[in-house]
């Protein structure tokens, strides 16, 4: 079987939180799972990379989503605000 990264979306995947991968980028200068420009330096299998790519874009979407989620409930708390001082 192909191993694909849709296990992202697997209720049991554990994602970075942000402030985690802000550190890791700090502390190694690269992103969580992803090969530094030292370990590429001899060359890449393309079709692993390709894998590594797509699951930093789907990690990317669940934060984007989380995001989202997060701000409809500020803009809801901010309507409360709003109607309160009127």
């Amino acid at each position: 079987p192909i191993y694909w990264p849709d296990y992202v979306f697997d209720d049991d995947y554990e994602l970075y939180s942000l402030p985690e991968v802000d550190q890791f980028i700090k502390d190694n200068g690269h992103l969580p799972g992803v090969p530094s420009q030292e370990d590429i330096a001899s060359g890449v299998e393309v079709g692993e990379m390709q894998r590594v790519l797509l699951e930093k874009v789907e990690e990317l979407t669940l934060y984007v989503i989380d995001l989202e989620k997060r701000n409809k409930v500020l803009e809801g708390e901010i309507g409360e605000l709003k109607k309160r001082n009127q």
